[in-house]
């Protein structure tokens, strides 16, 4: 009898000291399997995250995330040493080509969205883009209108100075800067990627509805955009919004075609969604029927008339 009962004390007490190691284990393993679930991501807002070099997303008129969003979205970097940036043109021989004296060649031809991004004058160092937006409009002539200049190579327009252009400076990756702005810019490494574009809306932080500046057709008729803003963290935001888009969208209330005092509302939200900071400059790339944007071997958006210049960015 007293063997069994130090059995069954000692039984007891194994299965108790058992339970302790037990729940001990467990009190352990708890906040592993928390911090696994839920980890620390700096990844979580692209503004926070300083390796951070360019995203795509969709979102809605508010500037949410929305997989079946209107807004087709490029988000990125300049300062990033992943990236590089071209301007092309609508040319009939190779960028930079010149005559037998010495001259720059600009023989232009009309080019669609699809054609201008894909021929051999859009690769750099013999590698195709990542992604692309349209820009500039291109005159009766072929011509390009505004101000373009292709890593230091100018192919500008007669409207160069009056209308506002988007770049991205030269230099060393870590100093440059994208800028918005009427004419060339007094810094010269400034005037080394740049696309001509139509109306401004944001300047210096202030935002105008350019309504009546773009014209009733402009303004409500083709309400199929292409824009480009400028944070004052140096992101940049490549906005395209078009109904026609090759991707899944359900229209509503807040998802729609952009009228100009909308621009504000999604530029805005995307801004603080993505923790970039405040919206410096903004621009208008066409005033409807030509938007076009590529991401990642897919063209999103393409319209059917030719363009006049593609801004295009480059992942090494």
């Amino acid at each position: 009898m007293f063997i069994k009962n130090i059995n069954s004390k000692l039984g007891l007490l194994s299965f108790g000291f058992i339970a302790v190691i037990v729940l001990l284990s467990g009190c352990k393993l708890e906040p592993t399997v928390s911090t696994t679930k839920t980890p620390v991501n700096t990844n979580t807002c692209l503004g926070e995250n300083a390796k951070f070099s360019l995203d795509f997303l969709k979102t809605n008129n508010q500037g949410k995330k929305d997989e079946r969003g209107i807004n087709h979205v490029i988000i990125f970097n300049p300062k990033s040493p992943e990236l590089d940036f071209k301007v092309n043109v609508g040319l009939a021989h190779k960028i930079y080509a010149k005559d037998n004296n010495g001259k720059l060649r600009k023989e232009y031809v009309a080019k669609n969205f699809h054609e201008i991004i894909a021929d051999e004058n859009a690769k750099l160092n013999g590698q195709a883009p990542i992604a692309a937006i349209n820009a500039d409009y291109i005159g009766t002539d072929d011509k390009p209108q505004g101000l373009n200049i292709s890593r230091g190579v100018d192919y500008s327009g007669i409207f160069q100075n009056k209308r506002s252009s988007f770049g991205i400076s030269g230099g060393e990756a870590t100093q440059r800067k994208a800028s918005i702005q009427a004419g060339r810019r007094s810094n010269e490494i400034l005037n080394y990627n740049l696309v001509g574009g139509n109306g401004r809306f944001y300047r210096d932080g202030v935002f105008k509805d350019i309504c009546q500046d773009l014209g009733e057709f402009a303004c409500k008729g083709a309400t199929n955009r292409s824009l480009v803003a400028v944070s004052d963290k140096g992101y940049v935001i490549l906005l395209v919004n078009d109904a026609k888009a090759n991707s899944d969208i359900e229209l509503s209330e807040v998802n729609q075609e952009l009228l100009p005092d909308m621009f504000d509302d999604v530029l805005s939200g995307i801004a603080s969604n993505n923790c970039l900071g405040k919206i410096q400059e903004g621009l208008l790339f066409d005033g409807g029927e030509s938007p076009g944007l590529y991401y990642n071997n897919k063209i999103y958006v393409e319209n059917s008339g030719p363009i006049g210049s593609v801004f295009l960015i480059y992942k090494k």
